[in-house]
């Protein structure tokens, strides 16, 4: 676990992976201008070495292990879900904020992993009114070129989960490309998509996490924070799973009949 600023990145043990990191985020600083950090100041090219050798060591296996692992049962595969605040809606016009993710498995949450981002620009009112995130929050928050690796192998082998996966897929891709890292190509499951293929229309009004996690009783409520959602997103994949299942659909193979769901 490392603390700098107002930004806490955890990796927890299974033992302790249902227990929040308390005050996390919380930690008060002095205003500071939103600029590159020290440890966010690497040089562009040793960047661009080290995704690409992250991607050679990868890209062999990753093909395998995909083959093996559609044939894998749901339940048995690790996932990894994300979720991420940004200052708008479009990687093209807007930064993240905060990375949040949670590994799971079988239901069992296996590690964490949280990060305010320095966006290098100001939150607009709108957006720290919903998500709460503000400036000051963010001053001394590592910027994305520091974070994005330590999530990368936090995620690595897993499948990754995330609700409305264009979204927070877009805004990855995008910083990813701008600190010269390959992308790993993972495997992606889309839990709106697969809501909308399981749930029945009169069950709930709509397939926006707020909704499914109060009608699957999520552990944790979503509030527009990147690990509270994260963890929300994966309660609620694990009941989507179990209607697959109750559907003779136990694999990822299998899933991919819904090319919407899983890509």
């Amino acid at each position: 676990m490392s603390v700098g600023g107002s930004t806490l990145v955890s990796v927890i043990s299974p033992a302790d992976a249902t227990r929040a990191p308390d005050g996390y985020g919380r930690r008060p600083l002095a205003r500071l201008a939103l600029a590159d950090s020290e440890p966010a100041r690497l040089d562009r090219a040793g960047r661009e070495r080290a995704g690409l050798e992250l991607a050679g060591r990868e890209r062999a296996g990753l093909e395998l292990a995909g083959r093996e692992r559609a044939e894998v049962e749901l339940a048995e595969i690790e996932f990894a879900v994300v979720d991420l605040e940004t200052t708008g809606w479009s990687p093209e016009a807007a930064a993240i904020t905060e990375i949040g993710a949670v590994r799971v498995r079988g239901g069992r949450r296996q590690g964490e992993f949280a990060s305010l981002v320095n966006p290098g620009t100001a939150v607009p009112p709108s957006i720290e009114d919903l998500t709460g995130i503000s400036d000051w929050m963010l001053a001394s928050a590592p910027r994305v070129a520091s974070v994005l690796p330590g999530l990368l192998t936090f995620a690595r082998g897993c499948v990754l989960v995330a609700h409305n996966a264009p979204f927070d897929l877009g805004f990855l891709r995008a910083a990813c490309d701008d600190c010269g890292l390959a992308w790993p190509g993972f495997t992606v499951l889309d839990t709106v998509m697969l809501a909308r293929q399981v749930m029945d229309p009169d069950e709930v009004p709509d397939c926006k996490l707020g909704t499914l996690a109060g009608f699957f009783g999520a552990r944790t409520a979503p509030s527009h924070r990147a690990l509270a959602d994260a963890r929300a997103t994966a309660d609620v994949l694990g009941w989507l799973i179990r209607r697959l299942a109750h559907r003779g659909v136990r694999t990822l193979r299998e899933l991919s009949a819904w090319p919407e769901v899983v890509a």
